[in-house]
């Protein structure tokens, strides 16, 4: 019988052995990570494996979401690159600790739930882009230090190494799930390679990962608004990034958990892990959803796994250097492909034909501009802002006017569908002001008054009908309707008022 204790989360039961071994996992998996992402940054490999054992600990800790890996990601690295080219690496912590600011600041007033605002096609098109990137990263380690492709028996080598690690990871868990299939195909390709002396790429061969404890250190920078008008761009960036990619990644591992994480507490460990990885000689970095599928994908759910992942990566820094190093690349590589098959959406190819045109529009779009871009927040900032356009311009041609008379003569046009800037100009031509009677109805039992523009056109059509000498009603407006009709009697003349005899609202003649 399985033996579970709880840790953190009195909710959350947590298996001893998957959590350990999970996060073994997860750490020989950060390192290469981490040691790329620093050199795209032009830092160096300890400022990338600093950050992701800080934001590792502390998001796992105090975290909204058990079992989501944070640490140093390509998205954060990507934009403060030229900060790095610019002004050094002692604004790029000043950076990173203002954005942890931002990002804790942003999670006390809850902003978190701004996440509901982002479509499912938009998440569709991130996670396919990010799987990828994820895809496309792991090319490099089948070139050689000058960048051409490798050939003869290095490569073969290598992409034999790669297909066991694919193999074992696809294989073992068909048979036993009892240990992380991943972590087995890491020994075991480490095994051969030691066993059988094989000469290939090992972690040791992209840089030393020897260090010490974090330091910890203030940044060496005048503090003055000149910094800060320096450094708040960047920060600004890091921070919508980060948040981001991190609660993104808390929606899809509830999606696959079947559980439901708290994205403002999530952005409130963020922020603060961000703060702790500038003081503590970190790049800064937030959720990363290719090491957080390899956990959760390993059966653990809980905070012990990310926990053991951090310290084990600070183990490694410390103690295991040389051991680490001496890891093929091979099998690291076969992991990360086999994460981004897994990361990609391929549900969602088969939806092309029953997904609306406007939907799968915004999925490629938001796929291509990930890719091609890297730029994550950029990429679900567009496709939020398209889908938003395409939902205003499909509402807005749903505006009807239903047309009668009844027996006193009197003309009743009732509205159907929501009234607002993209629907005025229909709803406007749905009146014939001249030719109607001297009394005419709009009953908005099935519409809604939604925003300004849809006053000012109400305002528009009472005046209208007023000129020519005919009373107007305005019929079952909603307690919303009123409330926003009586705010706009200060900005512009709304020439409606409650009818008691109606029961609705009429001119004021």
């Amino acid at each position: 019988m399985k033996k579970y204790f709880r840790l953190f989360d009195s909710s959350q039961k947590v298996d001893y052995k998957i959590e350990v071994l999970s996060g073994l996992t997860v750490a020989l998996a950060l390192v290469p990570e981490a040691i790329a992402f620093a050199l795209i940054a032009g830092l160096s490999p300890l400022t990338g494996l600093y950050a992701a054992f800080v934001l590792g600990l502390i998001t796992s800790i105090f975290g909204g979401r058990p079992g989501m890996i944070s640490g140093a990601t390509g998205a954060v690295a990507v934009v403060i690159v030229t900060l790095v080219q610019t002004h050094g690496v002692e604004y790029v912590f000043a950076a990173v600790i203002l954005a942890g600011i931002l990002q804790f600041t942003a999670g006390v007033l809850r902003l978190g739930k701004l996440m509901r605002l982002v479509p499912h096609p938009v998440i569709f098109g991130f996670v396919n882009g990010l799987a990828i990137i994820i895809f496309m990263s792991q090319l490099d380690q089948f070139k050689d230090p000058s960048g051409s492709w490798l050939t003869g028996s290095p490569m073969y080598i290598l992409m034999g190494l790669v297909f066991i690690t694919m193999l074992i990871i696809w294989g073992l868990p068909k048979l036993t799930k009892a240990v992380p299939a991943s972590l087995c195909a890491i020994l075991v390709v480490f095994g051969i390679v030691v066993g059988f002396d094989i000469d290939t790429k090992t972690v040791g061969d992209i840089a030393s990962i020897k260090g010490g404890f974090p330091p910890f250190h203030l940044p060496n920078i005048p503090l003055n608004f000149e910094t800060l008008s320096i450094i708040f761009p960047y920060a600004a960036i890091v921070a919508g990034v980060g948040l981001i990619e991190s609660l993104l990644t808390l929606n899809i591992l509830d999606e696959i958990t079947e559980t439901r994480g708290i994205g403002n507490k999530e952005a409130v460990a963020q922020g603060a892990a961000n703060i702790l990885s500038g003081l503590f000689s970190g790049m800064g970095g937030c959720a990363m959803l290719g090491q957080s599928l390899i956990n959760v994908s390993n059966g653990a759910r809980a905070r012990l796994s990310g926990i053991v992942a951090a310290l084990m990566l600070l183990v490694f820094i410390m103690f295991g250097a040389n051991l680490v190093e001496k890891l093929p690349m091979a099998a690291l590589t076969g992991l990360m492909i086999m994460v981004a098959i897994g990361t990609f959406e391929w549900a969602s190819l088969r939806t092309f034909s029953r997904m609306p045109k406007s939907d799968i529009f915004v999925m490629i779009l938001v796929t291509l501009v990930t890719a091609l871009l890297h730029n994550l927040a950029l990429a679900v900032v567009i496709g939020v802002i398209i889908s938003a356009l395409m939902f205003s311009w499909d509402n807005a041609k749903r505006i009807r006017a239903r047309k009668s008379i009844d027996d006193n003569g009197v003309k009743h046009y009732e509205i159907y569908g929501p009234l607002f800037f993209g629907s005025v100009s229909v709803f406007n031509e749905k009146f014939d002001v001249i030719n109607d009677p001297d009394e005419v109805v709009i009953d908005f039992k099935e519409s809604r008054v939604v925003d300004m523009s849809a006053i000012e056109a109400l305002n528009k059509i009472t005046e209208r009908y007023r000129k020519v000498g005919k009373k107007i009603h305005l019929k079952h407006l909603s307690p919303d309707c009123l409330k926003i009709l009586k705010n706009a009697e200060e900005l512009i003349v709304v020439n409606v008022l409650e009818d008691p005899t109606y029961k609705l609202v009429v001119d004021k003649l």
